[in-house]
């Protein structure tokens, strides 16, 4: 555990609050063993008492989640005005958690305490006090989270370093002063934060990012003198979501220098945040910093030309040093290092053969201009690069015919049925089969790795995982050009391919036959001749 910083985690509570985000008891300790691999220090595993789920999630957790690295946090409020801490259920439910430590919600803004609350300050400060007092001598460590700390300092200074002293005095170990409505900036946390470390106490920052300034709200706070951090993987909450904690520790620690998790943990750091979006089945952001699958991705011929000579000429920091990778992108932007640096990605050493490079970035343009794109399509540029480096594009089999039909029964709650029947030549035969599914693209899928499975085993294996459209020229209605991107996997390895055509059938098509060209080329089956039929 940081002495110096805790990094403090709420996923489970804060984050579990974002729209569209419904996590299981199951999930809930799936993500806490994620969070543990990270070596956080402090999981918040959710409010027992007041959420059945997490009344439930921590009777689990005493036999269920073995935590190396990090301490489970109960979440609270404090007593109810005009009661004892003593008598009250919720304040009860903490005690009876099990969890060595409980983080306590308290009001600092004098507006909430009237209004929300219906009572005194004087009762608001009686409330912090005797209930931090009373789970402090049931032997809890306490945390205190003051709401809306920066909008109540702002109204009442006063008041809010009167919240901070009462709970620190009663036994809070931190005091976590919290931008609940996400509104502050920079300057004006590191200031408030620099005045309120005047109270002697120990402060933490728990900020949201309404202002998108969320990340740069808590480094404020910690150069401040806060050493506490709350936040959630991936910037999971309301509204615009917590403060990323993935981004805040790896600025800690790749820009300031500051040690804040257990030596090496930071690498896992992209694997952890794509493993809690599995759970969570939140779609990742390419975009997000430090751990998106773009975070290191070079489009343009000018960055490319540059990391040829140096990776660091257009790349902040290593990406090995958080588990992600540098990806060169290949577009119709592409200049010639962009091309020699991915077929040297791809396997390919294109440095001597300036005429074979002009080739391959006139082709991408060519088919660039027509609606393709290679940049999320790394399996389909392999092939065409293949085509172009070994003169013919690996074939493994010759399509004769394929067709789809669709039947639909007018009873009501019937669903209608997609027929595709694939005539193909492979491993020395001619195979015809017929596939159904619910859909053509799905009936068409299963025919043609049923035909190819006759001839090629390892067809077996492929799955299709995902599949996105997107019509190119939508003013043209439904005569638009399609592009279509299917992911598939073999179980172990996952590529995407890409597919151009007047319908979103024939479109899907190519991008299927792309899909099971590749496939067998990764697993090394010998192609039989050159097909020019596709592209």
């Amino acid at each position: 555990m940081n002495a110096d910083l805790h990094v403090y985690d709420t996923t489970l509570r804060d984050g579990a609050q974002q729209e569209g985000l419904n996590l299981s008891v199951a999930d809930k300790l799936a993500v806490a063993g994620h969070l543990d691999d990270l070596g956080v220090d402090y999981i918040e595993g959710g409010w027992p008492g007041a959420v059945p789920k997490d009344t439930e999630f921590f009777t689990r957790a005493r036999t269920e989640l073995r935590l190396k690295q990090s301490t489970l946090v109960a979440f609270g409020s404090t007593r109810r005005a005009g009661a004892r801490a003593a008598e009250d259920p919720q304040v009860a439910a903490l005690r009876e958690s099990g969890a060595d430590v409980v983080c306590l919600v308290a009001k600092s803004h004098v507006g909430h305490v009237e209004r929300a609350l219906r009572t005194t300050v004087a009762e608001n400060l009686a409330m912090v006090t005797d209930t931090v007092a009373h789970l402090r001598e049931h032997g809890q460590r306490v945390f205190v989270d003051l709401e809306h700390f920066f909008d109540g300092y702002l109204d009442d200074p006063d008041h809010a370093h009167a919240v901070i002293r009462a709970a620190a005095e009663a036994g809070a170990e931190v005091v976590v002063l919290c931008d609940t409505n996400g509104g502050m900036l920079p300057a004006q946390v590191g200031q408030i934060v620099a005045d309120a470390g005047r109270t002697g106490a120990r402060l933490g920052i728990h900020c949201h990012n309404d202002t998108g300034c969320a990340v740069a709200n808590s480094l404020a706070a910690i150069e401040a003198g806060a050493s506490h951090v709350q936040g959630t993987v991936n910037g999971y909450g309301e509204r615009t979501g917590n403060a990323d904690l993935l981004t805040v520790v790896a600025n800690l620690e790749l820009k300031l220098g500051r040690t804040v998790l257990p030596p090496g943990s930071l690498r896992d750091a992209t694997r952890i945040a794509h493993a809690v979006a599995e759970v969570t089945n939140v779609p990742p952001s390419s975009r997000q910093p430090y751990v998106g699958v773009s975070s290191f991705a070079h489009k343009a011929g000018l960055h490319a030309s540059a990391i040829k000579v140096d990776p660091d000429l257009y790349q902040h920091i290593d990406p090995e040093a958080v588990g992600n990778d540098m990806r060169l992108l290949v577009s119709e932007m592409a200049g010639r290092a962009s091309i020699e640096l991915k077929g040297k990605e791809l396997g390919f050493d294109l440095s001597g053969d300036a005429d074979l490079v002009t080739r391959v970035i006139n082709r991408v343009k060519e088919l660039e201009q027509s609606g393709y794109t290679f940049e999320a399509a790394d399996a389909s540029f392999e092939l065409l690069l293949a085509a172009e480096v070994e003169g013919v594009r690996p074939a493994y089999f010759d399509v004769e015919s394929w067709r789809v039909i669709t039947e639909s029964s007018s009873r009501p709650g019937e669903q209608a049925l997609s027929e595709a029947t694939v005539k193909l030549r492979g491993g020395g035969r001619r195979i015809v089969v017929t596939g159904e599914g619910n859909g053509p693209v799905n009936a068409l899928d299963h025919a043609l790795r049923q035909a190819l499975g006759q001839a090629y085993p390892a067809v077996a294996s492929f799955h299709l995982t995902d599949y996105r459209v997107r019509i190119l020229d939508q003013g043209h209605g439904t005569d638009a050009v399609i592009r279509v991107l299917i992911e598939t996997t073999d179980g172990s390895d996952t590529w995407v391919t890409v597919g151009i055509g007047p319908n979103i059938v024939e479109a899907s098509w190519q991008a299927l036959l792309d899909a099971v060209t590749y496939g067998l080329r990764m697993h090394r089956v010998a192609p039989v001749g050159a097909d020019d039929t596709h592209h």
